[in-house]
């Protein structure tokens, strides 16, 4: 058994800003995509959830190296709200939800790619991109994308969480959303697949999203001053 502490490898008295650091430290190395497990990335998850919820006296079973992902639980888990999988497509039942693949805009330059290029992520599969730039994870059936980015220890852009801006604008390359609401973007950029991650959810079993294109043209007067969204937090 471990403490929450233990597991987030950071000291019991460390203050929030620390737990943030090493949760985000934590989630990135136990991430399936980076060479982890779904069971350690479970764990990791818990970690956080109860020292975010004040259960510092909780004790997490860490399992041995030698069980499978298959046949390993953790203790207090959450529901499979949480990221529970071993595999970033099937992080729930495909009939709960969709898979999503993104892209990070800000790589497009850099290989001298263009957001309407027609085999834009077949070409992101083949660049042996950070996985923080292009990957795939599953969205749950109550999770907007940025929860579901989140979620999985990922840090997308986003000031608000209201749609009041565009710094967590997303353009959608194949599949759709549902934006409930929308008071910032005009409608030239959502007919053209521009859409707010912070209030959209996937309606389609499947979805490729270029996010991070904040700085695209016509959307930088729409931003709101924010900090580094890498200093993004979590439970805002």
């Amino acid at each position: 058994m471990a403490s929450p502490f233990d597991v987030l490898e950071v000291d019991p008295d460390a203050d929030d800003d620390e737990i943030e650091r090493a949760y985000r430290r934590r989630v990135k190395e136990a991430h399936p995509d980076h060479g982890g497990s779904a069971r350690e990335f479970q764990l990791v998850y818990t970690a956080y959830r109860q020292v975010m919820a004040g259960n510092t006296d909780a004790e997490l079973e860490v399992a041995s190296t030698n069980q499978s992902d298959e046949s390993e639980t953790v203790a207090g888990t959450e529901s499979a709200d949480g990221p529970s999988t071993s595999d970033p497509e099937a992080a729930e039942p495909e009939e709960t939800g969709s898979k999503v693949e993104f892209l990070n805009y800000e790589t497009l330059a850099d290989h001298g790619w263009q957001i309407d290029d027609d085999n834009l992520f077949e070409k992101a599969s083949e660049a042996d991109l950070d996985p923080e730039d292009h990957g795939r994870f599953f969205v749950g059936p109550r999770e907007n994308l940025l929860e579901a980015a989140e979620n999985r220890g990922f840090s997308w852009p986003y000031s608000c969480r209201g749609g009041a801006c565009a710094n967590c604008a997303i353009a959608v390359v194949d599949g759709a959303v549902e934006m409930p609401s929308n008071h910032i973007l005009p409608p030239s950029m959502t007919d053209n697949g521009i859409q707010l991650s912070c209030i959209s959810s996937p309606v389609t079993d499947e979805m490729k999203v270029v996010y991070n294109v904040k700085s695209l043209p016509g959307l930088d007067e729409l931003r709101l001053p924010s900090d580094p969204f890498d200093n993004a937090q979590l439970n805002d």
